[in-house]
């Protein structure tokens, strides 16, 4: 019978100063009591896990969230007979201090009295956020699924409770951020660069570029880039160049999108271009 393999991948997120990340599957790893430096925010793929935190043991089930506070005692083992696969991430408490000061909360790091959560909501949000960082290279996108995965966290599970509905937004800060992306879009701009752009604070660009013109500055970032390379195609550049020129990482990345966008491929839509030039 051949014996089950355990995996464990480690990576370093560039965003918010750095973040690590785990995937990782366990079948027989038992781990010892310890602590990390940073807070552990993971989601339960399959199986279960049982860990021991705030003086007594948990049991993680399948698409819950294992919730762990900096410097918090933990231990962890499996808690099904298939063992457990779970993605995880540990910000470290400025991070989240960071954030707390933006929801008007100056007390420093907030903390999370429950060691498993379920909150499915917020398990997709986190899944999104997990794939994202693994397979985007768009440092806007990574930057702003990140951070709002965090954001929504301590407001639906920290010990604070938290009053974030905001008042009109200013459009003129936010229309910066616009201009911006219209201007420049292939620019690969972080969050935090728009947010000095703006004058708001990360939290605040993301609800009020949202509510000013209904899509996050990502999604945004995407439709500005969109119609530069439909320029571009018009005026006869080659596929690669469009990609490339636009902000897309290759042409697969362009494609993906005109096509979700435009209902066609950019081939498809150039050589209709071509047809109409001819007649």
């Amino acid at each position: 019978m051949t014996a089950l393999k355990e995996r464990a991948k480690f990576q370093l997120t560039e965003e918010l100063g750095g973040i690590e990340l785990l995937d990782a599957t366990y079948y027989k790893q038992n781990f010892s009591r310890h602590s990390h430096a940073g807070y552990t925010v993971g989601v339960i793929d399959n199986g279960a896990q049982k860990f021991y935190r705030t003086g007594d043991n948990h049991i993680a089930p399948q698409h819950s969230i294992i919730l762990v506070n900096a410097d918090e005692v933990h231990n962890g083992c499996s808690a099904s007979e298939g063992g457990w696969s779970y993605r995880a991430m540990y910000p470290l408490p400025a991070v989240f201090e960071s954030i707390s000061q933006e929801l008007g909360l100056n007390k420093g790091a907030p903390y999370f009295p429950q060691a498993v959560v379920y909150d499915p909501h917020l398990a997709q949000v986190l899944r999104t956020t997990f794939t994202t960082l693994n397979t985007s290279k768009n440092t806007l996108l990574r930057e702003s699924v990140l951070y709002s995965a965090l954001v929504k966290l301590v407001v639906r599970h920290s010990k604070t409770s938290f009053d974030i509905n905001l008042a009109q937004p200013n459009k003129s800060n936010v229309l910066l951020v616009k201009e911006f992306l219209d201007e420049y879009p292939a620019a690969d701009v972080s969050l935090e660069k728009l947010a000095t752009i703006s004058g708001l604070s990360p939290c605040h660009l993301l609800r009020q570029f949202q509510r000013s013109f209904g899509l996050p500055p990502h999604t945004y970032q995407i439709q500005s880039r969109l119609r530069l390379a439909k320029k571009l195609i018009q005026q006869g550049h080659k596929m690669m160049d469009v990609a490339l020129d636009s902000g897309f990482h290759d042409q697969s990345h362009l494609y993906r999108h005109f096509k979700r966008a435009m209902g066609v491929t950019p081939g498809v839509y150039s050589k209709a271009l071509r047809a109409n030039f001819v007649q």
